[in-house]
Parts: C-alpha cells; sequence; structure tokens
C-alpha cells in the first residue's frame, strides 16, 4: 500500500516517521517545508497539493488542528476528494466535531471513498512510542482493511460504531481527561497551601483510588512547575468547545466540564495558549490569592 500523510505537527510528524519504519512508502503534503524536511530524510516523497497526494495512495491519513482544516483539506479545492480513487480509504486522527465526520464520510462515499474517523490518545510520547489508543467510526471492513497501518502507530484499536461514533468516543474521553486535570490542580494547590510536600502528595494520591494517568503525567508537571507545552492548551480549549458542543446539541448537562472551560478560557485570556495543560494550576492558584485579599 502507498501511503499518504498530511499534518506533520506534534502527533502526525512521528506517526507518519513510524509507517515509514515499518516500511510504509510515504507520500506527505504540509504547507511548510520545514514541516516536510524531516519525512524527506527518511525516504518519504512530497506531493503539491492533497489531491495531487490522494491520486497516488490507497489510504490517507489526516491530523490536523480542527474541522474546518480537515474539511478544506479533504473536501475542498485540490482537496483529497478531486484525487482519490474509488476504494481509497481515508482515515481522520484529528480531534473534530462528530457531526462533520459523518458529512465528510458521506460526502467522501459518493466518491466511492470509504472514510474512518479515528481519533488518537496518547499525546506526543504515545505518538513517538507508537502505542496510541485509536477509536474509531465507520464500516468494519474498512477497519479491517487497514487495520496492519494502524497497528504502526498505536496498541488499542477499538471500532467504535458507525461513522461519527469515533469522534464521539473521543469527546467522552476529552472530557473525562480535563476535568480530572482540573481536579488534580485544585488538590495540589490544596496540599501547597496546607503546607505539604507536593511530590510526596501525588506520589501518595498515585498510590490510591485517585490514581490516574492524568494525575501522573500533569500532576508531575505541576509538581515541578514544567508549564512547557507537551499539547498547547489552546487545544484542548478546541476539544472542550466540541464537548459541549455535542451535551448542547443531546441536552446532557455538564457543570464539571463548563467550570473547566472558564479555566481554559482563563488561560487564554492570560496568553497561555501555548502552555501546557497543566499550567491550570497557576490559575486556582491566583484564584486563592485573589479570595484572601
Amino acid at each position: 500500500m502507498r501511503i499518504g500523510f498530511i499534518g506533520l505537527g506534534t502527533m502526525g510528524r512521528p506517526m507518519a516517521l513510524n509507517l515509514i519504519g515499518h516500511g510504509y512508502e510515504l507520500i506527505i503534503y504540509a504547507r511548510r517545508a520545514a514541516s516536510l524536511a524531516p519525512l524527506v530524510k527518511q525516504g518519504a516523497t512530497t506531493a503539491k497539493t492533497p489531491e495531487e497526494l490522494a491520486t497516488e495512495c490507497d489510504a490517507v491519513f489526516t491530523m490536523l488542528t480542527g474541522t474546518t482544516d480537515v474539511e478544506a483539506v479533504v473536501l475542498g479545492e485540490n482537496g483529497i476528494v478531486r484525487g482519490a480513487r474509488p476504494g481509497t480509504t481515508v482515515i481522520d486522527t484529528s480531534t473534530i466535531h462528530p457531526a462533520r465526520a459523518r458529512v465528510i464520510g458521506e460526502q467522501l462515499a459518493v466518491a466511492g471513498v470509504d472514510f474512518l474517523d479515528a481519533p488518537v490518545s496518547g499525546g506526543p510520547h504515545g505518538a513517538a512510542e507508537a502505542t496510541l489508543s485509536i477509536m474509531v467510526g465507520g464500516k468494519i471492513d474498512a477497519l479491517e482493511r487497514v487495520r496492519p497501518l494502524f497497528k504502526c502507530i498505536g496498541t488499542k484499536i477499538l471500532h467504535m460504531g458507525d461513522q461519527g461514533a469515533g469522534q464521539a468516543t473521543k469527546a467522552c474521553h476529552q472530557l473525562l481527561l480535563l476535568v480530572t486535570a482540573q481536579g488534580v490542580a485544585e488538590s495540589l494547590t490544596l496540599a501547597r497551601r496546607a503546607g505539604l510536600d507536593l511530590e510526596r502528595v501525588q506520589q501518595a494520591m498515585m498510590g490510591g483510588m485517585a490514581s490516574s494517568r492524568v494525575l501522573e503525567v500533569f500532576g508531575d508537571r505541576m509538581v515541578r512547575r514544567d508549564f512547557s507545552a507537551g499539547i498547547e492548551s489552546r487545544l484542548y480549549h478546541k476539544d472542550l468547545d466540541i464537548v459541549l458542543q455535542l451535551a448542547h446539541t443531546l441536552g446532557v448537562a455538564l457543570p464539571a466540564g463548563a467550570v473547566t472551560m472558564q479555566f481554559i478560557n482563563g488561560l487564554h485570556g492570560l496568553g497561555h495558549d501555548a502552555n501546557d495543560l497543566s499550567s491550570l494550576i497557576t490559575l486556582v492558584e491566583q484564584m486563592g490569592v485573589n479570595a484572601k485579599v
């Protein structure tokens, strides 16, 4: 199979490199030449447009920032749909709105192209180590056809249902991740104010029922005051916006999600969009200072 890959950022680049590492011939597209260089060095070839890329590929991955980016690359002028042959599979690993994923799938189906919405979780480390969790929506036969590709980038590949189901699952995942991160920030702020050793507090919580991957990763960064971005907080803002839109559509109340969104909005207002999600703790701490005043 000849594989296309569009979206060579923090997550996409290591995913694409893992595909190359498993012997797949990769064709790549990016707007910035600097994004292409590391892949070209490993043997990838480049295309001038998504349309040109699609004409050469049996399967095309996208890993882009948001819903409108995916729609433009897949369905827009010089988009994938204009070059893809019937039988091609388009695999979107971005995090986008479930309803829009279904629309993309419907429009690709008109051209005889299969579509899988397959958002991933595991962060940059999981992308580099090929240990991502992949939540797949779409036809099961399309998934089975490209399962060998998924095995190059992840260890847990779950079919969640029809198109859009992968994105709906990711929305649920991000809600839990972000609300938990908010809880970690509040717990550690309380511990600091009580005069406790934060590293020991985190270790204690990791040994109890409160243990989680969020506490392990983001809690550690909060303790060390390391707010350099793994994934920029602005991307979590986008994800939680999708969650709240979905909840509104379904008539579901998400009070903890709504409160967490206010804190992520606060990061944006203070110009911390490029910081790691662990910087949430700085806002919780600041609120405590203001309350004392």
